[in-house]
């Protein structure tokens, strides 16, 4: 019989880190639609969010990352989904159903703030961070994806290049929601999973 455990709930410290972080990522959009990306910088969020400048520096390496914050934390999270999944599954299937559980996670957003952020992801000067956090993710899930493709030689280089594949569809999906916010993300997703998934079904 397997047993599952879920992991420990973090401590006061832990939630305080994380409310002081979603503080500033908050402060920073905020600013973002009232003044422009361009016109924000690192003193206003700070002053924004009540920390000094030296707290932002702790949490974030400039106003881009804590702009894109959500980004960071769902990427972190879909990696923790396909960590999650069942030992022998195969890897496309693990990532397509780690993919579909965390749209629905975030299927409940706040109306407003889902419109502003998905505003901000427009701006092309924040199109490098954006690609930086996506390269994050692809060297932690070609690790988490690896024990899942056959025991070859190949391996590290197949895994990394099945984690870019999936993330690049998961990225088109997300950019054509943006240009197309009528049509459900769920099915955007799909659409691109499916294109890609020929060489690795």
């Amino acid at each position: 019989m397997t047993v599952t455990t879920n992991p420990p709930a973090p401590g006061l410290r832990e939630r305080k880190k994380a409310a002081t972080r979603q503080a500033l990522h908050e402060a920073a959009v905020r600013l973002a639609a009232e003044h422009g990306v361009e016109n924000v910088t690192v003193e206003a969020i700070a002053d924004a969010a009540n920390v000094s400048r030296r707290t932002f520096s702790n949490y974030f390496n400039g106003k881009d990352q804590a702009l894109l914050h959500t980004d960071y934390v769902r990427l972190t999270r879909l990696v923790e989904l396909v960590r999650d999944r069942p030992s022998g599954e195969a890897a496309w299937t693990a990532l397509s159903r780690a993919i579909e559980a965390s749209v629905a996670e975030n299927a409940d957003e706040d109306p407003e703030w889902k419109a502003r952020y998905r505003k901000l992801r427009r701006d092309p000067a924040l199109a490098g961070e954006l690609v930086s956090s996506y390269a994050v993710a692809e060297r932690e899930l070609s690790g988490v994806i690896a024990g899942r493709l056959p025991a070859t030689p190949d391996v590290p280089l197949r895994s990394r290049l099945l984690a870019a594949h999936f993330l690049a569809a998961v990225r088109v999906a997300n950019q054509m929601w943006l240009e197309r916010p009528e049509e459900p993300l769920i099915d955007l997703v799909r659409q691109a999973l499916a294109t890609t998934a020929e060489p690795f079904a």
